[in-house]
């Protein structure tokens, strides 16, 4: 019988958690690919320095209204 002192490392692990990780994560790259296409369709002669820029500061936006 245990304690209360058990490592939660020998605990199965659930699939609810990383299933989450990983819907964060497609969403995320769903996002950058959306934000790339309008990009390139609205800003037809975008350099692709321009276009970088764009993209990191709209990830940055995307990553502080992530919940955590």
């Amino acid at each position: 019988m245990s304690d209360g002192n058990f490592n939660r490392a020998l605990l199965p692990s659930t699939p609810y958690a990383s299933g989450i990780k990983a819907g964060r994560a497609q969403g995320k790259q769903w996002a950058l690919q959306a934000f790339d296409e309008w990009l390139h369709t609205t800003f037809t002669n975008i350099d692709a320095a321009t276009a970088d820029a764009y993209r990191s500061t709209y990830m940055g936006c995307y990553r502080k209204q992530e919940p955590r």
